[in-house]
């Protein structure tokens, strides 16, 4: 019988509470329906699991696979829509689904080393910005099959239901953010397809010197949005905070011909919605606060 790591059943309960237990109960029949249905065989579960049971493979003909399965079934499935979309763009294949089951194999990048084990942060930022790339190119599927930036934002609209203009977070900071929102969904020149958190653990080394992405959230949007989550990790590499993320930027607008202002600016919105998601968690608000000053300081140098 499947084990399931006592840590990830801990997890999913502090996250979804009592209506995930069925869930990680049933997890292993779940496996054992992926096995038959699929032609595969389910190993070993990867190490820290977060929000989905993840685990290495072995298709029928022996080739090596990674078995997913959510207790979200919508984001999973959205997942899989966002990286079929990105197939021919530098995305891990999907070899099946079932978004009934909530459960999708796919082919497992190898050797698959991260992107943060490169620790020059000049040559990470240049195959961040070789990715970014091959991902980039308009959209033409169905909105509706995905996540809008303005939906990703309504965390702003829950906060104001909630306090108005008297809540924890700074209003001058609230204020801001919801106008360069509405400033920057105003003037998007490109709308496209996002992975939306495209950062150094969902960039894997692929083959011989390539690389493929991972674990995307699917947002339509502008593309300048695409750079933050990278930009929001390992954020003293190679110096301090500031000087990395005026050094990334600087690179970013070089490599990709990106606007160092417009970066900036999503960097503030971004930062204040962190806040309000902290404050929803009950967690604390400051450093969201703290990276949307250190994006105000960036548009001052743009």
């Amino acid at each position: 019988m499947t084990r399931i790591p006592e840590d990830f059943h801990a997890k999913m309960m502090s996250v979804y509470g009592t209506r995930a237990e069925e869930w990680v109960r049933s997890l292993p029949d779940l496996i054992a329906k992926s096995e038959a249905q699929f032609g595969i065989k389910a190993e070993a579960p990867f190490d820290n699991l977060s929000y989905n049971y993840i685990a290495h493979g072995m298709n029928g003909e022996g080739k090596p696979i990674v078995l997913k399965l959510a207790f979200e079934k919508d984001e999973l499935a959205r997942e899989m829509r966002t990286l079929s979309a990105f197939a021919e763009k530098g995305a891990v294949h999907v070899l099946d689904r079932n978004d009934e089951l909530g459960a999708a194999v796919l082919e497992r990048a190898i050797p698959g080393t991260p992107l943060s084990a490169v620790t020059d942060d000049n040559a990470a930022t240049a195959i961040f910005c070789e990715a970014f790339a091959r991902l980039r190119g308009p959209f033409a599927g169905e909105e509706a099959d995905f996540r809008t930036l303005r939906r990703w934002f309504e965390a702003f609209v829950r906060y104001r239901s909630r306090f108005g203009t008297d809540g924890p977070l700074p209003e001058h900071w609230m204020v801001r953010a919801e106008e360069t929102l509405e400033e920057l969904l105003g003037t998007t020149a490109e709308t496209v397809l996002l992975h939306g958190d495209l950062h150094h653990e969902n960039i894997l080394r692929y083959g011989d010197g390539g690389w493929a992405v991972i674990d995307p959230k699917g947002i339509i949007g502008d593309i300048y949005f695409e750079t933050l989550q990278y930009l929001l990790n390992y954020v003293d590499r190679d110096g301090d905070c500031d000087t990395v993320l005026s050094r990334r930027a600087a690179i970013m607008s070089d490599r990709l011909g990106l606007d160092r202002g417009r970066i900036a600016r999503w960097g503030i919105a971004r930062g204040v919605l962190e806040a309000c998601w902290a404050v929803e968690d009950g967690a604390d608000w400051k450093e969201g606060i703290g990276l949307s000053e250190r994006f105000m300081k960036l548009l001052n140098e743009a």
